[in-house]
């Protein structure tokens, strides 16, 4: 059977797939176009597992929250470059994520991977030519407050942000201040008990240097350890918009209280190798031979 144009354009509308991928597959199949789907899906497989070990630190987040506050999603999608992060399909893919997450219970990106997303991800990774991964996904509820959230302009950083009444405004406000700023936790009382002795043991060493009396150690490891916690806390940082005033204080003005926050930024904690791309696509030409 003549392998058409019409034919390979209708096998890559279908799968999304290269060109000479589907005209090869059509060519192994006789022109039978499920049986070449079905021997695309499996070779999409096989590129896609080599890829997988290819970091990815690259890539966007998306944010949806329910238009009565009730319920906020954030999700992050990486791939390997900043220009893939543009490609419509994966755009696309990041969004229909988030979709799933908003949806689920538990926003755990396994089990939505699982479900069937992840057949998805593979297609995708050999249409585009980058390894993607759905790295994480978090949901937050308010059955009597709001959830707000703030998206940065580059879709890199964002945070969701639950408050104890629904106000729009205050709530994109803060969730700006969290992705501006990423404290820690929302107040003092939360810093994990060992992260906090970690920074007491480095204060009295610091101040053990200093040749002071023991009590003065003790008054400036106390005075670090407060000044510290002001720092990472939320509700003790000076507000991002106004310098002045505490967020704390401010949400006490609209008769609120912070409850929870969730902020991500794409690539964060993931290390990144030299990579001599040069080659890398060596390399691919030779294998494609």
């Amino acid at each position: 059977m003549a392998i058409t144009a019409a034919l390979v354009k209708e096998l890559r509308e279908r799968t999304g797939l290269g060109m000479m991928d589907c005209k090869k597959a059509l060519e192994a199949t006789a022109g039978d176009l499920e049986k070449a789907i079905d021997e695309l899906r499996k070779n999409s497989s096989l590129k896609a597992a080599k890829k997988a070990g290819r970091t990815t630190a690259d890539g966007l987040l998306a944010i949806k929250v329910a238009d009565n506050g009730s319920r906020g999603a954030i999700v992050e999608v990486n791939i390997e470059t900043d220009f893939a992060a543009k490609n419509e399909k994966f755009i696309a893919f990041v969004n229909k994520t988030l979709d799933l997450v908003f949806a689920s219970e538990s926003g755990d990106v396994k089990a939505i991977l699982a479900a069937g997303l992840d057949a998805e991800r593979e297609t995708l990774v050999q249409s585009i030519g980058e390894n993607i991964t759905v790295r994480r996904g978090a949901i937050l509820v308010s059955s009597q407050g709001g959830i707000g959230s703030y998206l940065h302009g580059d879709s890199r950083k964002g945070a969701l942000v639950e408050l104890s009444t629904h106000n729009v405004e205050l709530g994109r406000d803060i969730a700006m201040h969290v992705t501006a700023l990423a404290p820690l936790v929302v107040t003092g009382e939360q810093v994990p008990a060992d992260t906090l002795a970690k920074e007491r043991e480095i204060y009295l060493t610091q101040a053990q240097s200093s040749g002071k009396p023991p009590e003065i150690v003790d008054k400036m490891v106390e005075g670090r350890v407060r000044k510290y916690l002001a720092e990472v806390s939320l509700v003790d940082q000076a507000f991002v918009k106004d310098p002045n005033q505490k967020v704390g204080a401010l949400a006490k003005t609209a008769n609120a209280q912070v409850n929870s926050f969730v902020r991500f930024e794409v690539g964060e904690g993931i290390e990144v190798g030299d990579v001599d791309f040069a080659s890398e696509v060596a390399a691919q030409i030779q294998g494609s031979e």
